[in-house]
């Protein structure tokens, strides 16, 4: 592993996939008062390691929800009609919600910028839940977010080691 400040884990990815198991154990049986009040703490730690400009997974290969705050907020900043918006951008998945049409998300720039970043949808501004509850609730998405961001990866590590 290198010193420098900003990295991704090596190899993370195999390891998530092959942790699957124990990371559901754990988020089914674990001290879920220790681990949520862990949580801050490790989530400042892996977001002062890991340069999610060097990863943009989540962007690459995942879409948010964008709600209607969300649409209304981002087509007033590209000053287009919220109906353009959708019928350029978005369409509805299974869920009723509105979803990028396809990866990789239509605001995501070739530097793994997002073009609209500070009017990004609620989702995004979340993602990917390692400071919030959400993280030992929702364990399918969870388990789903662990192999695609690297700081879930580092997180669910971290907290295996607080038995």
């Amino acid at each position: 592993m290198s010193d420098h400040p900003h990295h991704i884990p090596e190899h993370w990815e195999k390891r998530s996939k092959e942790q699957q198991k124990v990371y559901k154990r754990l988020l089914e049986k674990g001290d879920k008062n220790k681990m949520l009040k862990a949580l801050p703490d490790l989530h400042e730690e892996a977001f002062s390691k890991i340069d999610c400009l060097q990863c943009a997974n989540c962007c690459k290969n995942y879409s948010p929800r964008f709600k209607n705050p969300d649409i209304k907020r981002i087509a007033k900043v590209l000053r287009i009609k919220e109906g353009d918006l959708v019928d350029k951008y978005l369409r509805l998945d299974e869920e009723g919600d509105y979803v990028t049409k396809h990866p990789p998300c239509p605001f995501l720039s070739a530097d793994n910028a997002c073009s609209i970043y500070e009017d990004r949808p609620g989702d995004c501004r979340r993602y990917p839940y390692t400071d919030e509850d959400v993280l030992l609730k929702r364990h399918t998405l969870t388990l789903k977010n662990s192999s695609i961001c690297p700081a879930v990866f580092t997180i669910l590590e971290k907290l295996l080691e607080l038995k």
